[in-house]
C-alpha cells in the first residue's frame, strides 16, 4: 500500500506531461491575441504567397465571430450583421499589417459566404483597401483594368467605390463558402495588390453588405502561382509581433 502511494505521483505526472505533449499548437496560425497590447500582429509572407485567417485580426463594430467549423477553418469565421453601408467605408473597421519580403504583384482572393438570404447577389460583398501599396486595381483577362475611386487614376468601376476602397464581391452559387474576390458590378475584375518593395503593408477592411461572411484569404504573386497552385498551398502564414 505504501509503495503505491509513493508510486501514484509518478503517473500523473507523466499524464499532465502526455496531455501537454498532445496538446493540438498550430504554430504557423498563431493568433493575433498572442501579441500584447503594445505590439500589433505582422503576417509574413513567404515564397511570394500569404495566407491569412480572417477572424485573425481585431474588429470593431458589428463583425461576429462565428464558431462554425463545417465549413471553416481556423477559430471559425467574421460574419458582419451591421446594417449594409453601401455608400462609403466606415463601419466595421480593421486591419491587418502585412510583411512582404518578396517585392511583386499580387493577386488578392478570399473565401466567403453568404449567409444571409438566399439571394447570391446580396449579402455578398465587403470594402478592402491597400492605401500604402503602390498600386491597387482589378484587372480582366482582356488586359481591361480599374482603379478605386479616389486615387486619381482612371478608369474606375461600375457600382460602389472610395477613397481608395474597392467593393469586393462573390457572386452565383454556391451560397456556402468558396474562393473568390472580384470588383467592377456587372463587370468582373480580378484584384491585385503591387509592393514594388519588401516591407510592411496596410490591408484594411469595412463592412459593407449584411451576411457577408469571410473565412480567410490568400495573396500570391501572380508570376510564381496559378490560382490553382496557390489555394493547393494549406499552410498559414507566419506571424510574428510587431
Amino acid at each position: 500500500m505504501f509503495r503505491s502511494y509513493r508510486i501514484l505521483p509518478y503517473y500523473f505526472v507523466f499524464f499532465i506531461l502526455l496531455l501537454a505533449c498532445n496538446d493540438d499548437d498550430d504554430s504557423d496560425n498563431i493568433p493575433a491575441s498572442a501579441c500584447d497590447e503594445t505590439s500589433t500582429p505582422l503576417y509574413q509572407e513567404a515564397s511570394s504567397i500569404l495566407q491569412v485567417e480572417f477572424e485573425n485580426a481585431t474588429f470593431t463594430g458589428d463583425w461576429v465571430l462565428v464558431n462554425d467549423l463545417s465549413n471553416a477553418t481556423g477559430a471559425g469565421f467574421m460574419q458582419w450583421e451591421g446594417d449594409d453601408s453601401f455608400g462609403r467605408p466606415s463601419d466595421g473597421l480593421a486591419s491587418f499589417q502585412i510583411q512582404i519580403n518578396n517585392p511583386g504583384t499580387y493577386r488578392f482572393i478570399w473565401r466567403s459566404a453568404v449567409k444571409e438570404g438566399d439571394n447570391p447577389t446580396e449579402g455578398n460583398d465587403t470594402w478592402l483597401r491597400f492605401a500604402d501599396a503602390d498600386d491597387f486595381f482589378g484587372e480582366k483577362n482582356n488586359g481591361s483594368i480599374v482603379y478605386p475611386n479616389g486615387t486619381g487614376k482612371t478608369p474606375n468601376p461600375e457600382g460602389a467605390s472610395a477613397d481608395g476602397w474597392f467593393k469586393i464581391y462573390r457572386s452565383g452559387e454556391p451560397l456556402d463558402f468558396k474562393w473568390q474576390a472580384r470588383t467592377s458590378d456587372n463587370d468582373a475584375h480580378d484584384v491585385f495588390v503591387t509592393f514594388n518593395s519588401a516591407g510592411t503593408y496596410l490591408m484594411e477592411i469595412s463592412g459593407r453588405a449584411k451576411g457577408h461572411a469571410i473565412d480567410k484569404f490568400v495573396m500570391f504573386d501572380r508570376a510564381v502561382y496559378t490560382e490553382d497552385e496557390a489555394l493547393a498551398v494549406n499552410t498559414f502564414s507566419t506571424i510574428s509581433c510587431n
